[in-house]
């Protein structure tokens, strides 16, 4: 693609990168076919083909409008179309960067900027969410049907071992996932424990900063990320073999440290080791001998597995999380369209709830076509956000590894 950028762009390291991703892109088209939203509204602005058309034009000096944002919006950044993309368009970085520009330009409604702050506010701090979790628990027969069913009944949180061993892992405890679904990072820490490995959690580490990212927040962003890293430091020095991440979300930003915190000469080398020893849970037990661990004995024998758009397509692994549940014992159903979005995508089912709504609705018929017993995913937000209507029990996988062990 030919590009004409304004000067004022070129001379920031933002848009000099957006140049090059957009001077990567050949028009081809293919990825409009794997774009949930396209497939929805059958509109090319609302396709990766057109976003980019509209971000060219912004960073050219064009007029940016309310139309603009809105279709920039309506993405909801499942990278889908960086799977399909034979030239390797960044998408995902290159929609960031457009948003950031957009809302620089574009002012938006009071309702609207409150909205988005309280989300900034609220979900990465677990001690401001957990109140509001439990509130709005007590009230849950109160609320309307809708509502009543975006609130995900709180877990007690299940024993972790106390063993120590010699090799040892971080983990990212998460924000929400460390209220909502304490057992994951549980289950994790119990299964690895069985193989020999100590999951340590770093005191002072948070919010991954994904919120915040995507929200447009950048530097809000970055301070969350410089906070982690701090915290992970020491024990980094001290021989930490990995960052062990159970939510892919998280663990798609937390490997986007480096990148994006590479002009920071405060942080950049140390950005750059956090994200090459970040892990998702299943690239860990992937190099490991699992023999240790029991067969199927959770009580579940059907799984139909749902791999988040921050998995398949953020991080780029596929099949593993598959392979280890077949091992285990667990029969794996067919699930049509696994490359398309459930709809959750961080603040997206909040901000963009009747396109949300449909992508769930379509996949949980996709997922429970075969009758499950039960839906595993690997992400907090897909787990929230499928549970709300499953009807049937929505765990993160490494739960049912943990009770075949």
């Amino acid at each position: 693609m030919q590009t004409n950028l304004s000067q004022q762009y070129l001379n920031t390291p933002e848009g000099r990168e957006a140049n090059d991703i957009l001077r990567a892109c050949v028009h081809c088209g293919f990825c409009t076919a794997t774009c949930p939203t396209y497939q929805l509204l059958g509109d090319e602005l609302d396709g990766p083909r057109g976003r980019i058309y509209l971000i060219k034009q912004a960073l050219e000096g064009n007029e940016v409008t309310h139309k603009t944002q809105q279709h920039l919006d309506r993405c909801l950044t499942c990278r889908a179309c960086e799977t399909t993309c034979p030239s390797g368009v960044r998408y995902g970085r290159l929609v960031e960067i457009g948003r950031e520009l957009v809302e620089e330009k574009v002012a938006r409604g009071k309702f609207e900027t409150l909205q988005r702050w309280m989300l900034r506010k609220v979900i990465p701090y677990p001690r401001r969410f957990t109140p509001l979790l439990r509130a709005a628990c007590l009230v849950k027969n109160l609320l309307p049907k809708k509502l009543r069913e975006q609130v995900p009944t709180p877990q007690t949180a299940s024993p972790r071992p106390d063993q120590t061993h010699a090799r040892r892992m971080l983990v990212l405890e998460g924000c929400v996932q460390s209220v909502s679904t304490p057992n994951t990072n549980a289950a994790a820490a119990r299964v690895l424990d069985r193989l020999g490995i100590e999951l340590v959690s770093a005191e002072r580490a948070g919010c991954c900063g994904a919120v915040s990212h995507h929200l447009s927040a950048t530097e809000e962003g970055l301070d969350f990320m410089r906070s982690n890293i701090a915290a992970w430091w020491p024990h980094i020095e001290a021989g930490a073999e990995a960052i062990v991440i159970t939510a892919s979300g998280c663990g798609a930003m937390v490997k986007e440290y480096g990148d994006l915190l590479k002009h920071d000469p405060a942080y950049a080398k140390q950005a750059a080791r956090v994200s090459e020893l970040a892990r998702d849970i299943s690239e860990v037990l992937r190099d490991e001998d699992l023999s240790q661990l029991d067969v199927n004995s959770s009580g579940y024998n059907k799984v139909a597995f749902h791999s988040p758009c921050t998995l398949q397509h953020g991080q780029q692994i596929n099949g593993v999380v598959e392979g280890i549940l077949l091992n285990a014992g667990f029969t794996l159903t067919e699930v049509p369209d696994p490359h398309l979005c459930c709809g959750s995508a961080g603040t997206y089912s909040i901000l963009q709830p009747t396109l949300s709504q449909q992508l769930l609705d379509n996949k949980l018929t996709a997922l429970q076509g075969d009758e499950p017993d039960v839906i595993a995913t690997a992400n907090i937000g897909c787990q929230m956000h499928l549970g709300s209507q499953a009807g049937k029990p929505v765990k993160h996988w490494i739960e049912l590894l943990d009770s075949a062990g």
